[in-house]
């Protein structure tokens, strides 16, 4: 479709209401999914990181512990 001028792209016809609505619920949504996967992913690594401490204190124990049981 073919606009004279600015004011005429910006009413779409008469439809302009909701041609900007829906681009505009379409945009605030993306965002948000943009930021819940982000949120989501920051958790995930902290998780993954607070794990794998314990994993690694557990193993820790682990050795000391049978280090302990051989020399006795």
């Amino acid at each position: 479709m073919y606009f004279h001028s600015l004011k005429d792209f910006l009413a779409q016809g008469t439809h302009g209401f909701f041609v900007w609505l829906a681009y505009g619920v379409t945009f605030v949504t993306l965002i948000g999914l943009i930021i819940l996967l982000w949120q989501q992913e920051r958790r995930l690594l902290s998780d993954l990181k607070k794990r794998h401490a314990r994993q690694q204190r557990q193993a820790q124990r682990n050795k000391e512990v049978s280090g302990n049981e051989s020399s006795s």
